[in-house]
């Protein structure tokens, strides 16, 4: 084990202790339990190991005892009809809840239509079976605030269940959460405000979502932003559009979670362009595990492409992909986004239903661009490294590696495939990489070579044929600089 792997298991450890004391999350019962400490990163076969930029974390201060109350939102006004708008009486239990030091907020069975509500520190919504709380189809009912929306903050509505500056917060079923059927789309025309997401943390710590069932339209269902140490565990995930976007965010585990979405089902994001890069917060630490992933719009897993702030500490293992548009596992950037992902590992997944493969790596023109916003010159660039893949079952990939748009200015350093069975219609084409490794790729049915390549180097590469470098497409310029440099605004 190196020592960024061992420190990872410290702050997990501590993270779990500091989760123990605080009495509002406690109510949530083995928090600290299911929080186990991340397993290490597979090795690969390059010198830059994973959880190389790992930072060490200081133990969390123990919360104070507190008085750990429990509330139901029916004795402080909710109906529960179905009709009547709820949002004051919830979150009016809220604010008591978080007065009296933090609790548990109890929504009892019966369908609550409300507009935003904000938890608060130290305190656990629970929604219990039977109980469903509906999103107001009334945009007056989220207020406006600054949101983050494609990688740059934004004038938006606020989502319908939402924290900032939180900590010790749980939002816990066996309820269902379910956003408005009226909201449609991303964006609000002709205002350009992005909609309200269903679920989303600003800044927050120590968060968890646990047991329960929610569904979303339009826009985003599940938003974590700059959080550090969140859990989704046992969540349904059903949307019109992304599934978990998990945001600039540190420590965040998606464990036994099912989806059923309209577009990405996870995406790992950092910002776009010269804001994100320029604010820095990157997206490190994910642990995706015992995932079933459907999705009808494009990828189960998009890491990008808005990247600016860097992503970095990826494992996925023991998930399930069963439909995609796209792809199962999507690595994707463009020339003026910068900084890198880098140790990115999967193992033991099965993969079927795929509309256009298992996996595709492209660094060079994927997203939005942001014209002068962008990243200029060489930083620009989005650096790739070290990324693993092993134990994966296919059936029927119309691809199997996609990874030959990169740009040779900046080739990926370090991608091993290893231990892939089952069936596919097309090989792999690999371009622009150093540092690959390649065994037990044991798949039948494929059409034309294995493998192709294009100024690859590495071990396992015997007997690859050779990409048409005319038909590869020409990698994007560097971005110049713009006549007024970009600042902060």
């Amino acid at each position: 084990m190196n020592r960024a792997q061992t420190r990872r298991r410290s702050f997990l450890k501590t993270a779990a202790q500091t989760l123990i004391a605080a009495p509002a999350v406690s109510a949530l019962g083995s928090f600290a339990e299911a929080q186990q400490p991340m397993k290490p990163a597979a090795q690969t076969a390059h010198p830059a190991q994973a959880g190389a930029h790992a930072t060490a974390h200081k133990p969390a201060a123990k919360a104070p005892a507190k008085p750990a109350v429990k509330l139901n939102v029916r004795d402080y006004g909710a109906t529960g009809d179905g009709k009547t708008k709820d949002t004051l009486a919830i979150q009016q239990t809220i604010e008591r809840c978080s007065a009296f030091g933090g609790g548990e907020v109890v929504v009892p069975a019966g369908d609550y239509l409300a507009g935003a509500l904000s938890l608060r520190s130290n305190v656990v919504l629970r929604i219990e079976e039977g109980a469903t709380l509906n999103g107001s189809p009334d945009m007056a009912d989220y207020p406006l605030a600054q949101v983050r929306w494609e990688g740059h903050w934004i004038k938006g509505y606020s989502s319908f269940i939402n924290a900032t500056d939180a900590e010790n917060i749980g939002l816990v079923g066996p309820g269902k959460i379910i956003g408005s059927p009226t909201e449609r789309g991303r964006v609000e025309r002709p205002s350009g405000m992005r909609l309200p997401a269903l679920i989303e943390f600003n800044n927050c710590k120590n968060v968890r979502v646990e047991d329960c069932y929610t569904q979303n339209f339009g826009m985003w269902s599940i938003h974590p932003v700059y959080c550090e140490n969140t859990m989704f565990k046992n969540v349904t995930v059903k949307s019109g559009a992304d599934g978990i976007d998990v945001d600039s965010c540190k420590h965040t585990v998606i464990d036994g979670c099912t989806f059923e979405t309209g577009d990405d089902s996870i995406s790992l994001k950092s910002g776009r362009g010269a804001e994100g890069n320029d604010i820095g917060r990157v997206c490190e630490d994910t642990l995706i595990t015992n995932c079933t992933l459907t999705d009808q719009g494009f990828a189960n897993i998009g890491i990008g492409s808005e990247t600016s702030g860097g992503v970095r500490g990826v494992r996925i293992e023991k998930c399930k992909f069963i439909h995609a548009r796209s792809h199962a596992i999507f690595i994707k950037s463009r020339v003026g986004r910068g900084a890198f992902v880098e140790d990115v590992s999967a193992t033991d997944l099965d993969v079927s239903g795929m509309g256009q493969g298992f996996l595709q790596i492209t660094n060079t023109n994927t997203g939005k661009s942001d014209g002068d916003a962008s990243v200029i010159g060489e930083a620009g660039i989005p650096l790739f490294k070290n990324f693993r893949f092993s134990n994966v079952r296919v059936t029927d990939m119309p691809s199997l590696v996609d990874a030959k748009l990169l740009t040779p200015a900046k080739p990926l350093d370090g991608l091993t495939l290893e231990n892939i069975t089952g069936t596919c219609k097309k090989g792999m084409e690999l371009a622009y990489m150093k540092n690959v490794h390649l065994a037990g790729i044991k798949v039948t049915g494929f059409d034309g070579p294995l493998l192709a390549t294009a100024h690859v180097t590495g071990t396992g590469l015997v007997g690859a044929a050779k990409l048409d470098e005319t038909k590869l497409p020409k990698a994007p310029d560097v971005v110049p600089a713009p006549p007024t440099p970009y600042q902060l605004h």
